[in-house]
């Protein structure tokens, strides 16, 4: 072959061998790599008002964690349906929110407080086949959406305009389903979500079958394919990570509840309600710390 020729068959191969690797590589699933979190001590959770769920509040400077259980249900809320709160978020402003659901209904609610110390609601009418409960809330590190999930086994999580932060939400106005995160993975009972990065968030489940995952009340990573938006759909990609902790003085069956990983100390701390009697003697808060 001649010279010019054989020039050109090179230069023609190396332009298909590029344009292979870029497609391979458009194609692959970002890498994440997986996290490792030791348990690093607990505290006592009290079973009124501190079994659902809790988080950090970073603004004002020094406040204290907010925890929720039956017992800090207000009763003008619970009068009017209200009667079961699930695990809260907070954002870095300092816009607290809690989730809230009724026994029957076609709606749910979120409460949320302003730095000011004013609270407001904001009622969600469900959509086309999403399930009454609202287990949980995780608010995004630039406040403006809002994470929140459905009990069961689900392979989706839902986005929502941040309540109260996001400018188009109002208490007198539906606050509507922006986006969906489809999940890689179908997960079961999420109990609560929290945000690490943009891009990933650690979710306590509590799954008694252990067949998702080849173990009960696993800590799952949440990868998501981008920051999530109002205006497009995102992916994630599914990791157990570990069991949360099951120690008790009685058997039978535990319940993973609320999480929060604080940004500002580097802790996940897990709420694990023990079984029996002894949700009122040694419900645990655990601590962790990543390695």
């Amino acid at each position: 072959m001649p010279l010019r020729a054989r020039q050109r068959c090179h230069a023609l191969l190396a332009a298909l061998v590029t344009l292979t690797a870029t497609a391979l590589l458009a194609a692959a699933p970002p890498a994440s790599a997986a996290d490792t979190w030791t348990e690093t001590g607990s505290d006592r959770a009290d079973p009124l008002t501190e079994s659902q769920g809790l988080t950090s509040v970073e603004v004002p400077a020094g406040a204290a964690n907010r925890y929720t259980g039956i017992g800090t249900i207000p009763i003008g809320v619970s009068s009017r349906g209200w009667n079961h709160v699930g695990d809260p978020d907070a954002a870095y402003d300092g816009h607290y929110i809690e989730p809230y659901q009724a026994d029957s209904g076609t709606a749910k609610m979120f409460r949320v407080q302003a730095p000011d110390g004013t609270w407001s609601e904001y009622v969600h009418t469900l959509s086309s086949g999403e399930a009454l409960n609202n287990s949980w809330v995780a608010i995004s590190p630039d406040g403006q959406w809002m994470l929140s999930g459905e009990y069961g086994t689900m392979s989706r999580f839902l986005v929502f305009p941040t309540p109260g932060v996001n400018a188009s939400t109002s208490p007198s106005a539906n606050l509507p389903q922006a986006a969906t995160v489809t999940l890689d993975h179908a997960v079961r009972d999420v109990q609560g979500c929290d945000f690490l990065s943009a891009t990933r968030l650690l979710c306590s489940s509590d799954d008694p079958a252990g067949t998702l995952f080849g173990y009960t009340k696993p800590l799952l990573q949440i990868d998501l394919s981008a920051a999530p938006t109002g205006s497009a759909n995102v992916t994630g990609h599914v990791t157990a990570l570990r069991q949360l902790p099951l120690r008790s003085s009685c058997s039978g069956g535990f319940e993973a509840e609320g999480i929060d990983y604080d940004r500002r100390t580097g802790t996940l701390r897990v709420i694990v309600v023990s079984p029996g009697f002894c949700v009122l003697t040694d419900s645990k808060t655990y601590r962790f710390t990543r390695s």
